[in-house]
């Protein structure tokens, strides 16, 4: 029974991550047409897309300690349900800054939801089982876009953006039912009797390694790209290609949602491969490598000519799908399990801060080039700085020295 509910669990976690991810991107998929309503600048408009990041990344690591210290299925709980009326409230609202405060409310909220889905499949899973359960927890991030593009561009072009907010806003608080009736905690959700907390392990001492820092940088540009995709592209298709509503949800919708599949396929793939007896850390960094390599495609979009834009976007982002499992997967091998939740704390407060960066970043590039050459050669190059740091940083010897640090660190 208890195997079961691990799944169900895991299925739940899914879900949740996959409205947190229509819930904050909804904002880009209604940008155009708040743009216009509200006579928003590129820069405006890109300091609104990142307010989110903002907060979301402030109360990464806080949020790594309300879920060590309060359990995952509480703080999961109260976390969805707070940015689910957040995000609601967004339609009911007029202007600038209200509708910036209310996305810094759904970031911290929303700090919450990686925290404790990550730490679940940690403390549910042994190593080698779990790439397919991380690969389902990150389909809800892939799904997310991919159906919050397709039926927020339609619920724009039917009802307007203040619907749309309203809407998936209401769909989290559904999810609220099945959570609390059927998801599992962990196999340990606090330490036993008379246990450090820390687990004999020194946060401080572990950031001072290089590993730590190769987690950061890896963090960092891997999310650069995902959060030009997930921000601008929308306004990309319908400022430079022309698109409609419709046909911009479609053309970035369907990468979207194979992306899905091929994440999937990826973690699924690297347990086989494990079971076959290769390392669970070279294994997935060689998912990691592929699938970084494939997404710098993206590099060919200036050139393209439209009816060849669907097709590169669907090779960019399933090349980067079939990683992003084994990416997530590499935190569980080198993170102490005491410490997990902090530790994937830092690497996604690192994360959001490319959250930050990317849409302020697109949004003075595209000022200057509105044809978006410049903005995508910084996003399709980024995949290669994060392999580069995964692949020369995240070693065998660079793990066991960094965890020989905290502890000795944490004796002394």
């Amino acid at each position: 029974m208890h195997t079961n509910r691990r799944w169900i669990t895991v299925v739940l976690i899914c879900l949740g991550t996959l409205i947190s991810y229509i819930d904050r991107g909804n904002l880009s998929i209604a940008a155009p047409a708040i743009r216009r309503e509200l006579s928003l600048t590129p820069e405006l408009t890109g300091l609104l897309l990142s307010a989110f990041f903002w907060s979301y990344a402030v109360c990464q690591i806080p949020a790594g300690y309300v879920v060590d210290r309060f359990g995952i299925k509480a703080s999961f709980f109260v976390a969805l349900g707070l940015w689910s009326v957040a995000g609601a409230a967004v339609g009911f609202v007029s202007g600038f800054p209200a509708i910036f405060a209310l996305r810094l409310v759904l970031g911290v909220c929303e700090s919450i939801g990686p925290i404790a889905s990550i730490s679940y499949i940690k403390r549910s899973f042994r190593e080698e089982e779990q790439g397919l359960p991380t690969g389902i927890y990150t389909t809800g991030a892939l799904l997310g876009p991919g159906i919050g593009t397709l039926a927020g561009a339609a619920i724009l072009e039917a009802s307007g953006w203040r619907h749309l907010f309203v809407l998936t806003g209401i769909a989290g608080l559904i999810w609220l039912i099945p959570w609390s009736l059927a998801a599992a905690s962990p196999r340990q959700e606090t330490p036993a009797s008379g246990e450090s907390s820390t687990g004999g392990f020194s946060f401080g001492a572990a950031v001072s390694h290089p590993l730590f820092w190769a987690i950061a940088a890896g963090a960092f540009f891997y999310s650069y790209y995902w959060y030009f995709i997930l921000t601008w592209v929308p306004t990309y298709l319908v400022q430079v290609h022309g698109m409609s509503n419709l046909k911009m949800g479609a053309t970035l919708g369907v990468p979207l949602a194979a992306t899905a599949a091929t994440n999937l396929a990826g973690g699924w793939l690297a347990d086989r491969v494990v079971a076959r007896g290769y390392t669970p850390l070279a294994a997935r960094k060689g998912f990691v490598a592929v699938g970084f390599l494939l997404a710098t495609t993206l590099l060919a979009l200036p050139w393209a000519p439209r009816e060849s834009v669907m097709p590169l976007f669907l090779l960019s982002m399933c090349g980067m799908g079939f990683a992003v499992g084994n990416y997530w997967s590499i935190t569980h091998i080198v993170a102490p399990p005491k410490w997990i939740g902090r530790v994937i704390g830092f690497q996604n407060f690192v994360a959001q801060l490319a959250g930050i960066a990317a849409p302020l970043a697109t949004g003075a590039l595209v000022a200057m080039d509105p044809g978006f050459g410049t903005a995508i050669l910084c996003a399709g190059l980024a995949p290669v700085v994060a392999l580069a740091a995964i692949w020369l940083g995240i070693t065998p010897s660079a793990i066991a020295s960094w965890r020989a640090a905290g502890e000795k660190a944490a004796s002394a």
